[in-house]
């Protein structure tokens, strides 16, 4: 297909298109003449990935551009490949190690992994921003004075593992590696946001049930 029918199918503007083959986020097509290329359905897909990560997710364009080498580059194994490319988005800030609530934090998170048995996640504390999220999150509530620790976590844990293997039996699905990459890329810009969502909902359906409207 030439550029104009890739902007209608895709609903990115000519303009938009130009710009992400500058910036390397779109492969350039094949081309035809000097002035002429020809684009093909896999340059569809990485547009409407593109615009998803943009667009929805609001990550910025270097960080779409990090996370795409690691999606193409097929060298490593898949679970290294699928991490890098999570671990490419945008992550909240590092956590304050000298800060008290941190440090109980990161005692708490360790007791966690250790109940669920999750060995995996233990060897990646060092550089998993999942990691670095919950500390920062159960600090918070321990510096509010709630005791947010691995006894009241474990649940959630275990429901949260639950959902990753729907996660990855979905990514499964798709022929290729590169998408079933792509798909996992896709699940952390816009799944997130689904099941913050769903929980928020069954929140409103259980107070609900329990309190009434009053």
């Amino acid at each position: 297909m030439r550029l104009a029918e890739l902007s209608e199918r895709s609903g990115v503007s000519v303009a938009t298109i130009k710009y992400y083959l500058r910036e390397g986020l779109l492969t350039p097509g094949r081309q035809v003449n000097s002035t002429t290329a020809e684009y093909d359905e896999e340059h569809l897909r990485r547009l409407r990935l593109v615009r998803a990560m943009i667009q929805v997710g609001r990550v910025p364009v270097a960080a779409v551009r990090e996370v795409l080498g690691h999606v193409d580059d097929d060298s490593p194994g898949r679970a290294i490949r699928l991490g890098a490319a999570v671990w490419a988005l945008p992550q909240i800030p590092e956590p304050d190690e000298n800060d008290e609530y941190v440090q109980a934090a990161h005692q708490e998170v360790t007791t966690l992994l250790n109940r669920l048995g999750w060995e995996n996640a233990k060897r990646l504390t060092g550089v998993s921003p999942a990691y670095r999220s919950l500390v920062v999150a159960v600090a918070a509530f321990r510096r509010l004075g709630y005791d947010w620790g691995a006894e009241r976590l474990a649940p959630y844990a275990e429901l949260m593992h639950r959902t990753a293997v729907l996660d990855l039996d979905n990514m499964e699905t798709h022929p290729s590696e590169a998408e079933q990459i792509e798909f996992a890329v896709l699940g952390a810009i816009l799944n997130e946001p689904v099941l913050q969502a769903l929980h928020r909902l069954a929140q409103e359906e259980e107070s609900t049930r329990r309190y009434g409207f009053e």
